[in-house]
């Protein structure tokens, strides 16, 4: 055997597929959504308010799907609740148990805060078994109070703040988990968890886009060009971040030319150079700046700003999940013997393979167009109500109505009558009583 291509016996395969590939995607789309609703609920952002409530259910959706991946790598599922039955205070994915349900708890407590006068309006007038699921949602309440209004504003403001750093702390552990692995060079440094909680806000303010134009588009409404423009331009701040925590990894371990350097160049330029230098470089990353910033210039044509950051998000969508292939799949293909590579076949059947995949990818969405269906994601049918009750009609006299008609036409029939005194035919006084254009 060559003794430059070198694999030790015990590691010829790719453990991790690309299941687990889907791991830290999806949870990095949580994560990223979630930071939105915060700038919104907590910085009180009024720019992002059409995006607010699409923000914090599509955290909720992603989130309900985050661990499957994980479950479907498993062998025997039904051993991750040992995490939780016998937790262990030096495990990771322990820790990351924990932070999960309290995080997805987080979630559907702050969406039901949001939703809860639309809820309650929504069970009142609601029949069938739509209106039964709303009456379960309500918990018995029929009206709501603006005191209790008020309490349920600062409790979604309390829990948009604790949700912050839960957020960061959800996805910081995918990039922990990794870069606790000191045998590997490519994983083990430590910008690696600021590099997966960069890219997941990435990841997450572009996926809103994305969704937020097709939500305009299915419903054939105009979308909010200054929100778009707003989430453009902490779209092109983030993915500047992101890309410069990326780059300066990249060169300090250049820099520092250990004795696994030779072979990172080699694993960059030879099996990672399509989908690292083509994919995620040059069209993940430095299409997606150009294209960003032309999207944020003010006296651009909206429908050409809403192309142009539709575009991007695509593009930057596509970097992320070619970010979290290069480094899951992309570590694993460095032999421990550091002289040689290991292949990974991407199967398409499988319960690892190509199109679980697809599906896993496909489920939140799902959910998201159901749960869209279910809540008012844009417009609050307690507002709406509201806003009807305010402009009601106020029945008036019909005496009042002919005797102001009649004070009227006798003030216009004065004013003719002082500019055109000499021609009483040149103006028809009955056509102005009828209405009726001379």
């Amino acid at each position: 055997m060559d003794t430059s291509s070198f694999v030790f016996p015990n590691d010829p395969h790719v453990p991790w597929s690309i299941i687990i590939v889907l791991y830290p995607y999806i949870t990095g789309l949580v994560a990223g959504a979630f930071v939105v609703s915060a700038l919104y609920h907590v910085f009180h952002q009024d720019v992002l308010k059409p995006v607010a409530r699409l923000a914090l259910v599509t955290a909720l959706c992603f989130c309900a799907f985050a661990t499957l991946p994980l479950l479907l790598h498993l062998h025997h599922p039904e051993r991750a609740f040992n995490i939780m039955i016998t937790p262990s205070a030096t495990s990771a994915m322990s820790g990351f148990g924990i932070i999960y349900n309290l995080y997805m708890l987080l979630l559907v407590v702050e969406v039901w805060l949001v939703f809860r006068p639309d809820i309650v309006a929504l069970a009142q007038t609601t029949r069938g078994w739509t209106g039964t699921v709303y009456r379960l949602l309500s918990l018995g309440d029929r009206e709501i109070s603006r005191e209790s209004r008020a309490v349920d504003e600062w409790l979604i403001r309390v829990l948009a703040i604790a949700g912050i750093p839960a957020a960061c702390v959800l996805h910081g552990c995918v990039g922990f988990l990794f870069g606790a692995v000191k045998a590997n060079p490519w994983w083990s440094t430590a910008l690696m968890p600021i590099i997966f909680l960069a890219s997941a806000v990435v990841s997450g303010i572009a996926a809103l886009i994305a969704l937020y134009l097709f939500f305009c588009w299915r419903r054939q409404v105009t979308p909010d060009a200054d929100c778009i423009r707003a989430m453009s331009r902490y779209l092109w701040v983030s993915l500047t971040i992101a890309v410069s925590l990326e780059m300066l990894e990249l060169v300090h371990m250049a820099y520092e030319s250990g004795a696994e350097w030779h072979a990172l160049s080699a694993l960059l330029t030879d099996r990672l150079a399509v989908s690292y230098g083509i994919v995620q470089v040059l069209i993940g990353s430095v299409c997606p700046f150009v294209l960003l910033l032309l999207a944020i210039q003010s006296r651009l044509n909206p429908r050409l700003t809403a192309a142009l950051s539709a575009t991007a998000s695509a593009l930057v969508l596509v970097q992320v999940f070619a970010m979290r292939w290069n480094v899951v799949v992309g570590g694993q293909m460095l032999s421990k013997s550091f002289r040689g590579f290991v292949d990974y076949p991407l199967h398409m059947g499988g319960r690892e393979g190509l199109i679980v995949a697809a599906v896993i990818l496909v489920l939140p969405f799902i959910a998201l167009i159901y749960v869209a269906r279910l809540l008012p994601l844009w417009e609050s049918v307690g507002a709406h109500t509201a806003g009807t009750r305010q402009f009601q009609t106020v029945p008036i006299p019909i005496s009042g109505i002919i005797d102001a008609s009649i004070s009227v036409t006798n003030h216009q029939r004065t004013m003719l009558d002082e500019e055109q005194p000499a021609d009483p035919d040149a103006f028809d006084y009955g056509a102005v009583v009828r209405n009726e254009h001379v």
